[in-house]
């Protein structure tokens, strides 16, 4: 049995990285239409270094959080191990 499934840690990472991928995606819409908005690029900017951070830690932790190399993998490949941060 997987017992990333039972870590509270998990799932409160996941969440932390959830709530900054939103703030980004919002972020990139608003500076598609307002691209001279320097306190909101440096927002981007803050978010973008947090969530780094925080994927980093996650992935030493838990595994990867995507494929295709964004992400390093341990021995062995933990790619196939499931569950998967989509899944939960």
């Amino acid at each position: 049995m997987d017992t990333t499934s039972c870590d509270p840690r998990y799932y409160e990472l996941l969440e932390q990285l959830q709530t900054l991928d939103f703030a980004l995606v919002e972020l990139n819409l608003y500076l598609d239409t307002h691209p001279a908005d320097l306190r909101s690029i440096q927002q981007f900017n803050q978010l973008t270094q947090e969530r780094t951070r925080l994927a980093k830690q996650f992935q030493e932790l838990y595994g990867p959080l995507q494929n295709f190399g964004r992400a390093y993998s341990k021995c062995p490949w933990e790619w196939s191990q499931s569950p998967w941060p989509w899944q939960v």
